[in-house]
């Protein structure tokens, strides 16, 4: 049992192929109590497992994501609720202010397809810094190109994270000097993706280079091995995906969370199932020499690729017992509480889903 220490494995008092079962159904987007029918076991106990992957998925990349060499970075916002829509709050917020719209922000890398971090929050602007600050501690010291909608909080948050303090002149010789202000560093590229619309359809789209010049982020795009155009399309077809593997992500569901927590808890279990353990079509390579297969099927052409190894974070395509049982180095967990303010722990809630 030792070797289970710091892993989803300890203390687990259950058979490890059904724990492995559950967590890979709740990781496809299953709810908590069709798992429970799933694999026969209670509700509570199906929670108790999420919580379990959930911290050790949160442990992994977290130690996995670092000082990615990120060169470009999409952003946006995926919509959902949390207890009830916000139309209904009137009563609910009585209790929690955290009832509501909830918004999944997202930082995308389209080169490895690649979740670089996550926030969920409401839609303001604390919660536009904490994904730019968090993007800014997984990554090196050289800022990517990124690109967003017209979201104005991304703006700001980008001069709050990577801006560089400057005293403007004083108008005159008399009075106070203007408080200083930040600017963006030289090497800064951000652009916009402006859609227009008329009776809620998109009938046009543009783009804007917010910060930095226009032939120097025409030669970024133009080496970027995704897409030789401003755009967001990527992250906003990993929301799809984040929808179709995530049942308290769809639209029209009463599988919603009934607490954020539990929203954040199966975000990071299907963040980390996506990352190292499924193949993504779009990244995989052609074998020099086709690999036979078993049986009479045809010869392998091509090697599957998990978003983590195209990023350099893992070499093979991982298994959930890698993933439930990876242990991560003490020497990891002990600044864990060093960066707290960017990545705080679950809050405690008794069951619930």
């Amino acid at each position: 049992m030792g070797i289970r220490y710091g892993t989803a494995y300890w203390d687990l008092n259950a058979d490890q192929a059904i724990f492995d079962t559950a967590i890979r159904t709740l990781a496809e987007g299953n709810s908590l109590r069709s798992t429970a029918r799933i694999v026969q076991i209670d509700k509570d106990t199906a929670c108790d497992w999420l919580d379990r992957a959930a911290q050790q998925s949160r442990r992994v990349m977290l130690y996995l994501w670092r000082e990615l060499p990120l060169s470009e970075c999409q952003l946006d916002e995926l919509w959902s609720f949390v207890y009830t829509k916000e139309q209904h709050l009137e009563a609910a917020k009585l209790w929690c202010a955290t009832y509501g719209d909830a918004w999944v922000w997202i930082a995308f890398a389209p080169v490895w397809r690649l979740v670089v971090a996550f926030v969920v929050g409401k839609r303001t602007q604390a919660s536009a810094n904490l994904l730019l600050s968090r993007v800014a501690h997984v990554t090196t010291a050289s800022i990517p190109f990124l690109e967003s909608d017209q979201l104005r909080e991304y703006r700001t948050a980008l001069l709050e994270v990577y801006g560089q303090w400057y005293q403007p002149t004083r108008n005159g010789t008399r009075g106070c000097y203007p408080k200083r202000r930040r600017q963006p560093p030289p090497d800064l590229l951000y652009a916009h993706v402006v859609k227009q619309r008329e009776h809620g359809q998109v009938v046009a789209v543009t783009t804007k280079v917010v910060f930095g010049d226009v032939a120097t982020v025409t030669a970024r795009l133009e080496a970027s091995p995704a897409s030789t155009l401003i755009n967001t399309s990527f992250v906003e077809r990993d929301n799809l995906t984040l929808r179709q593997t995530n049942r308290r992500l769809t639209r029209k569901t009463n599988g919603f969370s009934k607490e954020v927590c539990w929203m954040e808890k199966q975000l990071w279990l299907s963040l980390a199932y996506y990352h190292l353990i499924l193949p993504h079509a779009s990244l995989r390579s052609e074998v020099e020499v086709p690999e036979p297969t078993r049986g009479r099927g045809s010869p392998r052409r091509w090697r599957p690729i998990t978003p983590a190894m195209a990023a350099g974070l893992t070499d093979h395509v991982w298994t959930t017992t890698e993933l439930l049982s990876y242990r991560v180095p003490v020497t990891f967990l002990d600044t864990l509480p060093t960066i707290e303010h960017l990545f705080p722990p679950f809050d405690s809630v008794h069951q619930g889903s």
